[in-house]
């Protein structure tokens, strides 16, 4: 049943206008942004082969590669908290269709229909460390996902030379106007069976992949 309260109708009045104006502001500070991409063969590649791909990254990098990554066919992976949902309104008015769930709401049937959309060949994309951290430390899910659909593992990161560095728990950055953004990819993994825990035991190469490709960290 919809909550029509007075409190349920102002969250929900303050989530799409939050939604309207990120998605507006992320298209005035992305046009301007200086984007140079570097291993992008290693996604090509991989997909010419019929390969699906999970695509790993962290949730601070996130702000960029949503704007690089639009029509691309890609499927992302969000949380069903709140401010997953103003990031999911983001994602949908730039063309995307996410998935909803996440390693500790939803996750079951998230991971499911992220299995079911790699078995059509299309690219999932995980934030390996939302919805709420620890910072940097990749959750299982991405490998299991990837290992029950035969998928590889594609880890992508950014390096931005001018940005705001949020005070949150993943550090957003949010690169500033004319920023260079570099988008960098990492060689692809694989777990090399399909067993849940073959897909866990990927994630200490994911994680050092991403320390690789990211930016220099800031605590």
């Amino acid at each position: 049943m919809s909550d029509a309260r007075p409190e349920g109708l102002a969250r929900r009045f303050k989530t799409a206008l939050a939604a309207w104006l990120g998605a507006w502001l992320v298209r005035l500070l992305a046009v301007t942004w200086r984007v140079r991409v570097q291993g992008p063969e290693v996604r090509l590649q991989t997909r010419a082969t019929g390969e699906p791909v999970v695509l790993a990254m962290w949730h601070g990098e996130l702000l960029p590669l949503v704007w690089y990554y639009r029509g691309k066919g890609i499927a992302p992976l969000i949380s069903t908290h709140a401010d997953g949902e103003i990031i999911a309104r983001i994602c949908e008015s730039l063309g995307y269709e996410p998935i909803r769930g996440s390693s500790s709401r939803g996750g079951a049937r998230a991971l499911l229909e992220a299995v079911r959309v790699l078995g059509e060949r299309r690219d999932v994309a995980f934030t390996t460390d939302g919805p709420r951290g620890p910072r940097r430390q990749s959750a299982p899910g991405v490998g299991m996902a990837a290992a029950k659909a035969g998928a590889a593992v594609v880890p992508v990161g950014v390096e931005v030379d001018r940005k705001w560095q949020l005070q949150s728990w993943d550090r957003f950055v949010i690169p500033k106007p004319f920023a260079r953004v570099t988008v960098r990819y990492a060689a692809a993994l694989r777990a090399g069976g399909s067993r849940s825990e073959q897909g866990a035991a990927l994630v200490p190469a994911i994680d050092a992949a991403l320390l690789q490709v990211c930016g220099a960290d800031v605590a």
